[in-house]
């Protein structure tokens, strides 16, 4: 298919432009709660687009601590006695206040000097969905979180990290700097790739297991339907699965849009129940070994483009 074709050679050169950003070492906890290497700066990072943003801007200048270990849904991880005492040696923290609530403690337990996205990116209010169930035990604050499903945004904040490390590491600046404007620049081809992808396309409604995509559908010109709100945790009611149904009909949408790491049983029952099909959009929150930011971001493209109709 030519949407295939396209978006291999969008693989092929995302690959390219963040390959030729420096490598950088990602450590588990230790035993003795460590992680440094010789002259390094101690980067702890609260979950994957963090992460990957810590890694390409600091490249072999520093040494990252995850703090959401890799495969594991983020909205709701608990610290381990180890990450906890990496992070209170590290030279700075990335975090999303109201994101993790442990991560927000332990920031401010340690007193570890962090950055927080929130005061770089101005994040979407969320909606509200009080018909939930689960809402009261998994309160991720006043706001959408997911800001990163929108490249341009993750480009802001990769400038920030760049001046965040610059001030912590001043001997390295100009490596951080440079850094930071080649992500910078890889992320607005992202960007582009996406706008073009999705400028024409037969649909415009993407239908979500839950509301992740704000971001994305609003940089895009898409309009998001989640089954459940924007906990992956919380089931959505009876009435809920009614008006999705009534919204698959009225759209002629074709898909559902699943996660690969949260539980797709509801969006796959009423896929079934309505006769469409069912398809993984990442969230990014989490990747496989191999993957990056960038080439999930890819496929993803390639899923909405397949699903929307797109020329």
């Amino acid at each position: 298919m030519a949407t295939m074709k396209k978006t291999s050679a969008l693989i092929a050169a995302a690959a390219a432009s963040t390959l030729t950003l420096t490598a950088c070492s990602t450590t588990e906890p230790g035993a003795d709660g460590s992680a440094s290497a010789e002259g390094a700066l101690t980067v702890a990072t609260a979950f994957y687009p963090l992460q990957f943003v810590a890694e390409q801007v600091g490249g072999d200048r520093i040494v990252v601590v995850s703090m959401t270990p890799a495969g594991v849904e983020p909205h709701d991880v608990e610290l381990s006695p180890a990450t906890a005492r990496q992070l209170g040696t590290a030279d700075l923290a990335l975090y999303l206040s109201e994101f993790q609530p442990a991560v927000d403690d332990a920031i401010s337990t340690t007193g570890v000097e962090a950055l927080d996205a929130a005061e770089v990116i101005e994040l979407h209010a969320a909606e509200e969905h009080a018909d939930e169930e689960g809402e009261d035990e998994h309160d991720h604050g006043s706001s959408d979180p997911h800001f990163w499903l929108d490249p341009d945004l993750l480009a802001h904040l990769a400038d920030a990290v760049g001046e965040a490390f610059a001030t912590a590491d001043p001997d390295n600046a100009d490596t951080y700097t440079a850094n930071a404007a080649t992500l910078h620049a890889a992320l607005e081809d992202l960007d582009n790739q996406y706008a073009t992808g999705l400028a024409q396309c037969e649909r415009d409604t993407i239908v979500t297991g839950h509301e992740a995509f704000g971001y994305l559908a609003e940089a895009y010109g898409l309009h998001q339907e989640g089954i459940a709100g924007l906990d992956p945790e919380s089931e959505p009611s009876p009435a809920r699965i009614l008006e999705i149904k009534d919204i698959i009909a009225e759209t002629g949408a074709t898909t559902i849009f699943t996660e690969d790491a949260v539980s797709a049983s509801v969006a796959e029952a009423l896929a079934s129940d309505v006769g469409v099909e069912t398809e993984v959009l990442s969230p990014v929150e989490t990747v496989a070994d191999g993957d990056d930011y960038i080439g999930v971001m890819t496929r993803n493209l390639s899923v909405l483009e397949d699903a929307l109709g797109c020329e």
